[in-house]
């Protein structure tokens, strides 16, 4: 019998394009579960998404991506499912690239990443977005020790042991991406990369534009420099986190 796993779509106003993204998964057969994390979203996401067929866990009001994905993870943990996949709600990630991130899991990887860059053409994106996905492509391949080319991606694959390093008072509120892997790696988990294809943008807001480049940059810089002496909290464990959540 196959590993239980659910699929994991973060989305903020995404009612126009949620449901489609969805349809295309279950369209597939192959088995899995899907859970859309609607983060307080104003619009009719929530009802795109169970009109298309998948579960849904709603925010009271709007908390960040990250904040999101940690929902997801939290409610895959309580769930007892052995692997998650997380992909986008706008439908830039192709859902039958996901049978690669299984694949990557089949075969005994940790934590599965589809890089855009590794296939077929990546999307167009703006100048500070390809500088920055470089330079922090380059950090993390030198922490972890491996080739890593789309630290950014949100299209990935993790076991039941990478669920659990991130399922934890300390994950990201708001840009889970480099950092989030070298935790991954500082736990003894492993990474690999897989080729995806993904589509350009037919809506919605990136949250990596304009001035939240700089933010971003700056926030990633100083949480990777802390993570050497960072601490998990003593207040709160794993089992509580997914509780409350």
């Amino acid at each position: 019998m196959p590993p239980s796993t659910v699929l994991v779509i973060p989305a903020y106003q995404e009612a126009e394009r949620v449901g489609t993204v969805v349809r295309e998964v279950r369209a597939l057969g192959i088995g899995i579960d899907i859970v859309v994390i609607d983060d307080g979203s104003p619009d009719e996401t929530a009802k795109a998404a169970r009109a298309a067929g998948a579960m849904v866990v709603s925010h009271p009001y709007n908390l960040g991506y990250g904040s999101a994905l940690h929902t997801g993870y939290c409610f895959a943990w309580r769930s007892n499912y052995e692997r998650v996949l997380q992909m986008d709600a706008d439908g830039q990630h192709d859902a039958t690239m996901l049978a690669r991130l299984i694949a990557g899991l089949d075969q005994g990887a940790d934590v599965v990443l589809g890089s855009r860059y590794l296939d077929d053409k990546a999307p167009p994106s703006s100048l500070a977005r390809r500088v920055g996905t470089r330079l922090f492509a380059a950090i993390a391949s030198g922490w972890i020790g491996t080739r890593i080319t789309d630290p950014t991606s949100g299209f990935q694959g993790l076991s039941r042991d990478a669920l659990e390093s991130v399922v934890n008072d300390g994950f990201p509120e708001d840009y889970p991406d480099t950092d989030v892997l070298v935790e991954h790696h500082r736990r003894g988990l492993k990474l690999v990369e897989v080729p995806v294809r993904m589509h350009a943008r037919t809506g919605g807001l990136s949250m990596h534009r304009g001035a939240r480049i700089a933010y971003y940059a700056y926030k990633m810089f100083l949480t990777l420099l802390l993570l050497p002496v960072r601490r998990p909290t003593p207040l709160r464990n794993r089992d509580t986190v997914a509780r409350w959540t």
